[in-house]
C-alpha cells in the first residue's frame, strides 16, 4: 500500500558524516521526498546541512501496535498528539489499534482514522481493523470492506481482547488470506485470566494478587499457529511475553508456517518484581513477567524468532493510573522511549547491532503490515523516511517533556541511553534537534 501525506515542498538536505546503520560515516543527500545520493564528500550546494558526526542514521521506525485512542478517548490521546509522540520517538509510520469508541470495525471508522493521520502530517497512520463486531468475539467484522476502503486495511486485531472462539479465528484467517491480510492475535485465554492482576508466580503469591499464568498466553498461541497452518494464512502474535511463547513460535517457524511475532520494549526490560511497589504504572496487559522470560525474549529477538519490536503504546489519563492497583487501567506509553530501551537492552548488551535494530523496528514491521515506502534501505532512490539518533546521549526520562497527551511511563526518572535528534517523513523534517518541527 502506498501512503502519501501532507509533506509539502521539501527542498534539499545534506546529512554530513552520519553513521548509516551504525557503520562508517557517510553523507546522505535528501532531495524532495527521496534520498538522492549516499557517499563521501557530497556537494552541499543549495542544501541545508545537518552535521551528523557520531550519530546513527536508520530508516524511519514502524510500529505495528499503537493505541491512538481517537475516536472516543481523546482525553488520553489523539491522532495528532500520538503521531507527534511517534515522530519524537523516530517513527514514520504507526498502526492504530481498533479498540476505539466506536470500534474500528467498519470502513467508515477506519477511513476516519486514516484521514486524521493524513491531516496530522507527523507520521503515516495505518488503521488496524477489528476482527469481530464491537470486539465482542461473536461475529466477523467487515474485513473485506475495510480492506477495500481508502484505508486499505491489511492488519486485523481485536487487541485488548482475545479472539478466543476457534471457529471465529479460523474464519478470520480464511477471509484475510484472499487479500494477503494478517490477523494479529492478543493471546489471552479469558477463563484462565479472570480477575488476574499480574504474572502468576512467586511474586503474585507473596503479594496475594490474582495470577495471570503464562499458559493463558501460550495455549492461544499453540492453537492459532496450528489454525494458521491448517488454513495456510498469516497470523501475527501481539506482545509475546513468555519463554514458552518463544518456544511455540520457534517451533511454528521451523515448520515453515506463516507466523510472526512482536515483543514490547517494556517486556525486554522490566520484570514482575516491580509490582512489589504496587505502583499502577507497572500494570500492563500482558503483565510484566520474570527475569528468565526477559532473557528469553531478548535472545528470541536477537535470533529472529521474534520478528520485531512493537510499542503497544497505551496512553491513559492521570485518573486511570493514579489510583489503587486493582482499579487502575492496564497499559504504558512507549513511543518516545522505545528506541532508547532497545539500545539499552539489545545494542549495549551486544545482542543486536544497529542494522539489526533497523530490521526489527523498521524493515520487518513494515513487511508484516505490507507498508510500501516504509522500512526501506537507506539508499539512493529510496523514500526519505529517516531517523537520526545520538547514541552517546545519556539522560533521565522526564514525562513532562513528552508529546503524548498521557504520562503513564514506567521509566520516569530512569536513565536511558540515546536520543532522537531528527526525524524525516518523505524528506520533510518532523523533528529537529529533538524538538517537533
Amino acid at each position: 500500500m502506498t501512503m502519501t501525506g501532507n509533506t509539502g515542498n521539501n527542498g534539499r538536505t545534506l546529512l554530513r558524516g552520519a553513521r548509516v546503520l551504525g557503520g562508517e560515516p557517510l553523507d546522505v543527500l535528501i532531495d524532495g521526498e527521496r534520498i538522492a545520493e549516499v557517499g563521501s564528500g557530497l556537494d552541499a550546494a543549495g542544501a541545508e546541512v545537518v552535521e551528523a558526526e557520531g550519530r546513527v542514521l536508520l530508516p524511519g521506525l514502524v510500529d505495528l501496535h499503537t493505541h491512538l485512542r481517537e475516536p472516543g478517548r481523546e482525553d488520553s490521546e489523539t491522532v495528532l498528539t500520538g503521531t507527534r509522540a511517534a515522530a519524537k520517538g523516530g517513527f514514520t509510520a504507526v498502526h492504530a489499534m481498533a479498540n476505539t469508541f466506536p470500534v474500528a470495525d467498519t470502513a467508515g471508522v477506519v477511513e476516519q482514522v486514516w484521514r486524521l493521520g493524513r491531516e496530522s502530517g507527523y507520521c503515516d497512520v495505518q488503521p488496524v481493523g477489528a476482527v469481530t463486531v464491537g470486539l465482542e468475539g461473536k461475529q466477523l467484522a467487515e474485513l473485506g470492506a475495510m480492506h477495500d476502503s481508502a484505508a486499505d486495511v491489511r492488519v486485523f486485531s481485536d487487541d485488548g481482547k482475545c479472539v478466543d472462539d476457534a471457529v471465529i479465528m479460523r474464519r478470520a484467517l480464511e477471509y484475510v488470506k484472499a487479500f494477503d491480510g494478517v490477523v494479529a492475535q492478543h493471546a489471552q485465554e479469558p477463563r484462565l485470566t479472570e480477575g488476574a492482576q499480574m504474572n502468576e508466580g512467586v511474586v503474585s503469591a507473596e503479594l496475594g494478587l490474582g495470577g495471570w499464568p503464562a499458559v493463558a498466553e501460550e495455549s492461544i498461541i499453540a492453537r492459532d499457529v496450528l489454525l494458521a497452518a491448517h488454513v495456510g494464512s498469516r497470523v501475527h502474535i501481539c506482545h509475546l511475553s513468555t519463554a514458552g511463547s518463544v518456544e511455540l513460535v520457534r517451533w511454528a517457524k521451523s515448520k515453515g508456517w506463516q507466523v510472526t511475532a512482536e515483543v514490547t520494549p517494556h517486556h525486554l526490560l522490566l520484570t514482575d518484581e516491580l509490582v512489589r511497589s504496587y505502583d499502577p504504572v507497572y500494570k500492563v496487559n500482558p503483565p510484566l513477567r520474570t527475569e528468565a522470560d526477559v532473557r528469553a525474549l531478548r535472545e528470541a529477538l536477537a535470533d529472529g524468532t521474534i520478528d520485531c519490536v512493537a510499542t503497544d503504546h497505551a496512553p491513559h489519563p492521570h485518573e486511570d493510573k493514579d489510583c489503587e492497583w486493582g482499579a487502575a487501567a492496564m497499559g504504558m506509553v512507549g513511543l518516545e522511549t522505545a528506541l532508547s530501551v532497545v539500545q539499552h537492552t539489545m545494542v549495549e548488551t551486544g545482542l543486536l547491532d544497529w542494522a539489526g535494530v533497523a530490521e526489527r523496528m523498521s524493515g520487518r514491521p513494515a513487511a508484516i503490515g505490507r507498508l510500501e515506502g516504509q522500512g526501506r534501505p537507506v539508499a539512493a532512490g529510496e523514500p526519505a523516511n529517516l531517523v537520526l539518533l545520538d547514541p552517546d546521549y545519556r539522560g533521565s526520562v522526564d514525562s513532562a517533556c513528552f508529546a503524548s497527551r498521557s504520562r503513564n511511563t514506567p521509566y520516569q526518572g530512569r536513565d536511558l541511553p540515546g536520543r532522537v535528534t531528527h526525524t524525516w517523513l518523505r524528506g520533510r523534517a518532523t523533528v529537529v534537534d529533538g524538538k517537533l518541527a
